[in-house]
């Protein structure tokens, strides 16, 4: 299977996004930590296929975001994103 075939786009993580930020997550502006390009989180990579899901950069294929949840819990790793612009 390749990557390709498994990848989705960013709205696949907007539900479990919804529950940790109080905004239209798809929408915010995302500057990537790797490469520097900005894109709505719609419009990045998802990969849904694991215990969590994993948001990669469209330009440059760059770890932006992990989201995990447990019992209880939401495990969320923004270390790829450089900015986030939430358009109010």
């Amino acid at each position: 299977m390749t990557p390709e075939s498994r990848r989705l786009d960013g709205n696949a993580v907007a539900g479990r996004l919804s529950a940790v930020f109080a905004f239209e997550t798809t929408a915010a502006r995302t500057r990537c930590a790797g490469c520097g390009s900005t894109a709505p989180l719609g419009a990045y990579h998802v990969y849904a296929d694991a215990p969590g899901m994993v948001v990669r950069c469209p330009a440059c294929e760059a770890m932006v975001l992990r989201i995990a949840e447990t019992p209880g819990r939401t495990w969320l790793d923004m270390s790829g994103v450089a900015a986030l612009d939430i358009s109010t």
